[in-house]
């Protein structure tokens, strides 16, 4: 007996679920996220830069470099686009995973939203990592791999120093701000002891 697809969720009742693409295989990322989409679960990649494949840049991008020789032979504005960004082949590739030229489809993709670094307010929400997708417990130790980023680069991406500076001042950031909620954290338990000890 086949098992009933469940109901699309509006994205109204659900919390956007963040997800932190750095050190993630984007196949494999990208099939969890396709699922959960499908079932009503909106989601935001992030660091999407950061995204692992299999395989050496040099091979990667000569598979990249044959996909873009794919074109309409009257007009390419007509299409395949071929995306540079890496938040954007992400896109696609979880797009190849969801019926995305049906209604329930194409709802689904809408509640996907993909960007290179971590921009607000994303900055300031609890990510989460993917245990099943992670290059560390999927990729035999030793194997060539590259970095979405490194790949979006080579074929023609050119916002990676624009990313990596606006990345580095949110960790300044991110590091000032974690530093005051320690000495705030030390200060209130030394209030809590001066006052049990009284």
């Amino acid at each position: 007996m086949l098992t009933p697809i469940p109901p699309l969720v509006p994205a109204s009742t659900k919390k956007a679920v963040v997800i932190d693409a750095r050190g993630h295989m984007l196949g494999r990322l990208a099939s969890i996220i396709a699922k959960q989409l499908l079932i009503g679960q909106p989601i935001v990649a992030v660091r999407t830069e950061e995204a692992v494949l299999s395989g050496g840049i040099v091979r990667q991008k000569a598979k990249y470099e044959r996909f873009l020789r794919k074109r309409h032979a009257t007009n390419p504005k007509k299409g395949p686009i071929h995306f540079r960004a890496p938040s954007r082949i992400l896109w696609r590739t979880i797009r190849g995973m969801v019926p995305h030229k049906t209604k329930r489809g194409a709802t689904a993709l809408q509640l996907f939203k993909a960007f290179e670094g971590v921009p607000p307010p994303y900055d300031a929400v609890k990510r989460v990592v993917v245990p099943d997708a992670l290059k560390v417990l999927r990729l035999a130790h030793g194997r060539k791999h590259c970095t979405l980023g490194a790949l979006s680069s080579s074929v023609g991406w050119k916002h990676a120093d624009a990313v990596a500076g606006l990345e580095a001042a949110r960790k300044e950031r991110s590091a000032a701000f974690h530093q005051e909620k320690k000495a705030a954290a030390a200060a209130r338990a030394a209030a809590a002891k001066a006052v049990d000890g009284k």
